[in-house]
């Protein structure tokens, strides 16, 4: 058999606890990573098809004309640990160019338990010589892989530009965290978004589907269902912009009306108007990036864009 999960799902409390601080919190707010249960991590695959949400397209063009470079860099005697795996799809593209020389195991992780072993078992499934062993953790914060996973020449997989939800003091932190579970002899390949036309942001996170209106208000369905609550979701909205003073997106839940939602004892009042902040994507240009992964403990050794530069794809080694 070569494919195994590990499951370290955070409960139920963790989602009551980000809750409660959150909405207590001024400006109101709520933990992106909650965004990925079974039916969000669905809904984000589908934004991911949406003409607008350029990010996947021009991504896979950069590792369409570059993959044998990356390959290259990777090397074949190595474990391919992807954090936020999601479905897995992003890996395929490299594992389909590897050909015989497959990494030694491939280690997804996701926080949503179901999408990850449906996905990650589809993936064994078809690449019966690669070992794959799933792990359900919470990336976002400190993690420890299981024993099963090599200590040796880690190549660590993120792409998509998920970095950019973590404010830039968080993606130091995160990366060092990467960078510590990788070692001494670790890679990180790693994708994020840049800076560009404001118009061109705007529709990204506003597609004319409103999939991403959808996969926004889920995280307040997912409220209801695990936490027993009747939120009227319908009394909320959308609301994506750019904030080009701070150099990201900001994703926000738009009370229409004034109301009071009921949780678990607490109640929490909200003007018309009033928002509740659900996500952040920082953008950044090449020169900003490089210098955050330094402070990060990473060098720089490739970057790879796309011919308008909407993104970009860096290979970095552990520094020593």
């Amino acid at each position: 058999m070569n494919f195994q999960l590990h499951n370290y799902q955070p409960d139920t409390e963790d989602l009551k606890t980000v809750v409660i601080k959150g909405l207590q919190h001024s400006p109101k707010q709520l933990h992106p990573k909650f965004f990925y249960d079974e039916i969000g991590s669905k809904l984000f695959d589908q934004i991911c098809q949406q003409p607008e949400y350029y990010i996947p397209t021009v991504e896979q063009e950069i590792f369409a004309q570059y993959a044998d470079e990356m390959i290259e860099c990777i090397s074949s005697n190595c474990v391919i640990i992807e954090p936020g795996a999601g479905s897995t799809k992003k890996i395929r593209f490299l594992l389909e160019r590897m050909q015989k020389n497959l990494p030694t195991m491939y280690v997804p992780m996701d926080i949503s338990a179901e999408h990850l072993q449906r996905s990650a078992q589809q993936l064994a499934n078809d690449y019966p010589e690669l070992s794959v062993h799933a792990v359900c953790v919470d990336h976002t914060k400190p993690f420890q892989l299981p024993d099963e996973i090599p200590a040796h020449r880690r190549v660590l997989f993120y792409p998509g530009s998920s970095l950019g939800n973590f404010k830039p003091h968080e993606a130091i932190d995160f990366l060092q965290e990467l960078r510590n579970q990788g070692g001494d002899d670790s890679a990180l390949l790693i994708g994020i978004d840049t800076k560009k036309d404001s118009d061109v942001l705007n529709h990204a996170y506003n597609d004319a589907a409103e999939v991403t209106a959808a996969f926004n208000l889920n995280l307040l369905t997912r409220i209801n269902s695990e936490l027993g609550t009747k939120i009227a979701v319908d009394r909320f909205a959308h609301h994506a912009f750019y904030n080009k003073a701070k150099s990201r997106i900001e994703m926000h839940l738009v009370s229409k009306q004034e109301q009071t939602l009921h949780i678990l004892q607490h109640e929490f009042h909200f003007d018309a108007g009033e928002t509740i902040h659900t996500e952040n994507s920082y953008k950044y240009s090449v020169n900003e990036f490089q210098t955050l992964v330094t402070k990060a403990g990473w060098v720089c050794d490739h970057v790879w864009l796309d011919d308008k530069h909407y993104f970009g794809v860096y290979f970095l080694r552990a520094a020593k």
